[in-house]
């Protein structure tokens, strides 16, 4: 199995001025793609539809913020079809209402970020054998990416009584195109939170798995 994961939102505290203009995002989301290595192709196959129409290399790394809203309303469409047609595949998102953190947990980003991954990946990883888990380095704003995979490991091995061991490959997003897709669908439902805008999300909802956070 492998494990793509990425984000949206950021984890400053800086929320009593507006986001964008001198303030934080009030929002996190993190989103993990659990796809069979055999089928690891297929999500690649929408994101690469977005180059295709635009007429872009690949070189040039599309972001969830960058679609239009066409491309946002193909892109969660596609994504639909897929999940309804490949089941084994699976989306699994958390989003935090950063306002509603206690001081003590802002003052360690690590922890709070650590813990949103255990409590959206666990549950559907815990009866792999193995795991291939690959985040972007560059998106984790964490002082240490070993720390979040050997928190995920003992959670697994302690508290789920669970033999997965996950291998952590962590591969640059501009290099990996289903890092790009958890990318596009964290930004589809951190969008959702932040701005109030439903159109995408309303229709990828009902097909993923979305916990929530502090609300």
């Amino acid at each position: 199995m492998n494990i793509y994961i990425d984000e949206s939102g950021d984890l400053g505290w800086i929320l009593d001025k507006p986001f964008q203009h001198g303030g934080s995002s009030r929002y996190l989301a993190i989103t993990a793609l659990i796809v069979p290595k055999t089928l690891s192709n297929y999500p690649k196959r929408i994101v690469k539809k977005i180059y295709s129409n635009r007429k872009q290399s690949t070189a040039i790394e599309i972001k969830g913020k960058d679609l239009s809203k066409d491309e946002r309303m193909k892109f969660v469409q596609r994504v639909v079809h897929l999940l309804r047609r490949q089941p084994s595949i699976n989306i699994s998102s958390i989003i935090v209402n950063k306002r509603n953190v206690q001081e003590h947990i802002r003052s360690d980003p690590n922890k709070l970020y650590n813990y949103m991954v255990n409590f959206a990946l666990l549950d559907k990883i815990d009866k792999c054998s193995a795991v291939d888990f690959m985040p972007d380095p560059r998106s984790i704003k964490v002082k240490s990416q070993n720390s979040l995979v050997d928190y995920l490991q003992t959670k697994l091995w302690f508290e789920y009584n669970s033999a997965t061991i996950i291998r952590y490959k962590p591969t640059e997003s501009h290099l990996n195109i289903n890092i790009q897709f958890a990318d596009i669908v964290s930004y589809v439902i951190w969008r959702r939170y932040e701005y109030n805008k439903s159109d995408a999300f309303n229709i990828l909802k009902p097909h993923i798995l979305i916990k929530h956070l502090f609300f």
